[in-house]
């Protein structure tokens, strides 16, 4: 059996300021690529809050030359899909085919982006979807006490306003206010191609220039610097189910910090997976919850590291206490050798597994792009797994785990007394 040829990465510029990035993997049968355009809720005022994403739903909604089913229709009928999805700072489009249809993708892609015409009835209807979509997530507490800990936590940050808006928002948004939004940022500077697969570097940079027709230049690409909060704050949002979804978040690092895999380590030691010391002690060893995680959220400037559970009311002290021990923990002592070991053999296997994918692959890339202008090969972020030693995970906790800088925010039954009772000096001790 002959061997596998290596994946090799190829990057572009061209005279427009559009980057086009590409990975190709020679024994794959497809290839993804996403379309990313560095906009996001961040970048939005609070009065147009909601804009980038309900944008994203409208390019679906009509070209001048295809309708909304023929755009549904038009890779799905190959085996292949389109989507899209908008973040705190990125909006991305993006479609996984079959390598012979790539042509087809990009042709789909590049109608949508280019020709829609966001007509007034289509906004209308689309208000409809979006509202509903805003409900849901409301209606779910789950979902729900995310949004209300990112306000808390960027204490009236743009970074803190919620992707989907507010209904009064969406129902405000009409064509000329959608069309200046797209105006101001969908400019060629500020827009990624990124592709993975079995694609070729050359092909896809002439496809891109005769399909893709961007202004130039836009506005100052994220010109609005966040903060990272400071002083303590603690949130209880009361409903009428049982339980009590939580959060707790401190300042985190930026996403080219390169202190990422030490927090990496970290988040993954704490409540990265089943086997966290979170996960077993808290539903495994007290079945005080059925969920509980940490998260590391990094942006361009900043970022976030946050814990998450949810639990009834008579287990509300206990799981918070306990979570406040392994922080304190985390903050004194050394993890052995063999479970930092184990923690990094389950960061390298989640990272070679995701990337089995050329979907992952072509995020990884188009996001690494976007966000640092550079190229990390999976060789590289592997080394750097390796080189976080126990020293490293006791350094970013200490930077990170300070109680002066603690958000909290809880949703469900718990009372302000139950939050006024908590014992935060555990952090400290």
């Amino acid at each position: 059996m002959a061997p596998k040829r290596d994946v090799k990465f190829n990057g572009t510029k061209l005279a427009s300021g559009l980057r086009v990035v590409t990975e190709k993997i020679p024994f794959a049968r497809s290839v993804a690529i996403g379309i990313w355009i560095d906009v996001g809720s961040r970048d939005e005022i609070k009065e147009e809050n909601g804009i980038s994403h309900f944008i994203e739903h409208m390019l679906f909604k009509g070209t001048r030359t295809r309708s909304p089913q023929k755009i549904a229709a038009a890779l799905e009928s190959l085996g292949g899909s389109l989507n899209a999805f908008t973040s705190r700072e990125q909006t991305c489009f993006h479609a996984l085919v079959l390598d012979e249809h790539l042509e087809q993708a990009v042709d789909v892609l590049s109608d949508i982006l280019m020709n829609s015409t966001i007509s007034t009835a289509n906004i209308k209807l689309e208000k409809g979807v979006v509202i509903e979509e805003i409900r849901e997530v409301n209606e779910t507490p789950s979902d729900r006490i995310h949004e209300l800990f990112s306000d808390s936590f960027w204490r009236g940050q743009p970074l803190g306003q919620p992707i989907m808006g507010t209904e009064k928002n969406v129902r405000s948004f009409d064509r000329r206010r959608l069309r200046a939004h797209m105006r101001k940022h969908y400019c060629a500077d500020r827009i990624v191609v990124a592709a993975a697969g079995n694609v070729f570097h050359r092909k896809l940079v002439e496809l891109v220039k005769e399909k893709f027709d961007f202004p130039s230049q836009g506005v100052e690409s994220r010109a609005n610097r966040i903060k990272n909060p400071t002083g303590f704050s603690a949130e209880l949002f009361r409903n009428g189910s049982r339980q009590t979804h939580i959060c707790l978040g401190f300042p985190g690092i930026s996403f080219a910090d390169p202190l990422k895999y030490s927090l990496l380590v970290l988040h993954y030691y704490l409540g990265g997976g089943m086997s966290s010391v979170l996960f077993q002690k808290i539903r495994e060893e007290k079945a005080m919850a059925y969920t509980v995680y940490t998260f590391s959220d990094t942006y361009s400037d900043c970022g976030v590291f946050g814990t998450y559970l949810a639990t009834d009311r008579k287990h509300f002290h206990d799981a918070i206490d306990t979570i406040l021990k392994e922080y304190s923990k985390v903050k004194k002592f050394r993890l052995p050798n063999s479970k930092l070991d184990r923690i990094k053999d389950q960061l390298k296997g989640n990272l070679l597994l995701a990337l089995e994918s050329v979907s992952s692959r072509m995020n990884r890339i188009g996001r690494h792009e976007i966000m640092t202008g550079q190229y990390l090969s999976v060789k590289e972020a592997i080394a750097r797994i390796d080189a976080v030693t126990a020293d490293d995970v006791i350094e970013i906790a200490r930077q990170v785990f300070n109680a002066e800088n603690l958000t909290v925010t809880a949703l469900g039954s718990a009372f302000k007394k139950d939050l006024s009772k908590l014992d935060w000096s555990l952090l400290k001790s």
